[in-house]
């Protein structure tokens, strides 16, 4: 029976999609749910999987070309496909049994991906995930455990490489998602009056009260750990709802006032930064908002993430400081009006009731649209987070 093969449901703020890599071949067994073809849009990599056990009888669009919401892409025979040739069904007989074994074993896009840039076949690679799915982390022990072994020629990425001399350049296209995030952040730049301002918080107090409770916190939550990011959504939540106008965006020449807290954290993955929602922040706890993140990395990691948890949002808050950046000026997530940075914390010497303390410190940055907030709201808003961290207790009693 023929099967119509078709891109997902793309929502409304999605136009289209690229076809980014057929994993399957015409021909090719394929058994049900497994990952044939991976479509890329402006926001997330999606997975069309395999509809029934059967193989793809005819590729319509190739990789590269440009799909839209529900376009058919290929058509699929359920069963053995009729004239198919038998090599295209079973690996030749003599053929390694590693390549036999690659049409069976589930790998994540990740960790295929990862493992084409370092030409190892996933074939060999021990899978530790759910079926014996290979995962990211999988590949790199191989990496570090095995010599990469020498893949053919047609299995390297097509690039255009200029060499003169010992010079050697590689011309890459740009994907659809760093495209998108280039044209965000331009847009943010030219069509807001963005300004940052710093503030700095003494993080010893959050510090002194998670190293006392992260054990307790940990057996109490099914193994949930207590970091600092929930300590500033918290923060930031009860800031928002203290500064209704930092939670609000322009919409033409009106000023939406948004009557929830959709905290966006921006999670760095190998394909770009997403920016995963934490809808009515406001109402969870810091066990759940730990949890939450926790799984939003994981899911981005693997490339999971749905569109629609990267839609909507008020705010944002991002983290600089994992990767060690001491200060910086973050750009705005149109089209919210502000954006809290957070960045290293850092022993520094400090003055305390006029006495020099050792402190660990972090500089907070918040950027914000200047033809919405004034500063003195700006300002506000960023000294009642600092409040709020270096006294606890008052994220609790809301004061």
């Amino acid at each position: 029976m023929s099967i119509e093969i078709k891109a997902p449901t793309f929502p409304e703020s999605v136009a289209d999609g690229t076809v980014a890599t057929w994993h399957k071949k015409p021909g090719e067994a394929v058994k049900r749910d497994e990952l044939i073809v991976d479509i890329e849009t402006d926001k997330v990599v999606l997975e069309v999987v395999a509809p029934a056990d059967g193989s793809i009888a005819e590729i319509i669009k190739g990789e590269g070309e440009t799909v839209l919401s529900n376009e058919v892409i290929a058509r699929f025979v359920e069963g053995t496909a009729a004239g198919a040739p038998a090599v295209a069904a079973a690996p030749a007989a003599n053929a390694p049994a590693a390549v036999a074994a690659t049409a069976e074993k589930l790998v994540n896009p990740a960790a295929r991906k990862m493992a084409e840039e370092n030409n190892i076949n996933t074939a060999v690679v021990a899978g530790s995930g759910k079926d014996g799915r290979v995962t990211k982390e999988d590949v790199a022990n191989h990496l570090k455990s095995t010599p990469v072994v020498t893949a053919t020629a047609a299995a390297a990425p097509v690039v255009a490489i200029e060499a003169v001399g010992d010079r050697v350049e590689k011309r890459v296209p740009m994907t659809r998602l760093r495209k998108r995030i280039a044209e965000r952040l331009l847009e943010a730049s030219s069509t807001t009056a963005m300004l940052t301002t710093f503030n700095e918080v003494n993080m010893a107090p959050v510090m002194a009260l998670r190293a006392k409770y992260k054990d307790q916190f940990e057996k109490a939550h099914n193994g949930s750990r207590l970091g600092f990011m929930s300590f500033f959504v918290k923060a930031a939540a009860e800031a928002l709802r203290r500064f209704p106008v930092v939670n609000a965006s322009i919409d033409n020449n009106d000023v939406v006032y948004h009557g929830y807290q959709d905290i966006g954290v921006a999670v760095s993955t190998e394909k770009g930064l997403v920016v995963p929602v934490l809808r009515n922040a406001e109402n969870m706890s810091l066990a759940t908002i730990e949890n939450t993140i926790r799984d939003f990395g994981l899911r981005a990691r693997d490339g999971k993430l749905g569109i629609e948890e990267m839609s909507g949002g008020t705010f944002t808050i991002t983290n600089g400081g994992v990767f060690g950046s001491l200060l910086s000026t973050p750009i705005l997530n149109l089209p919210q009006s502000a954006i809290l940075g957070m960045h290293k914390i850092q022993e520094r010497p400090m003055a305390v009731n006029g006495k020099v303390e050792i402190l660990p410190m972090m500089y907070l940055a918040l950027s914000y649209d200047h033809r919405l907030l004034d500063g003195k709201e700006a300002v506000q808003f960023l000294v009642t987070i600092k409040d709020l961290l270096e006294d606890p207790a008052r994220i609790l009693l809301e004061i």
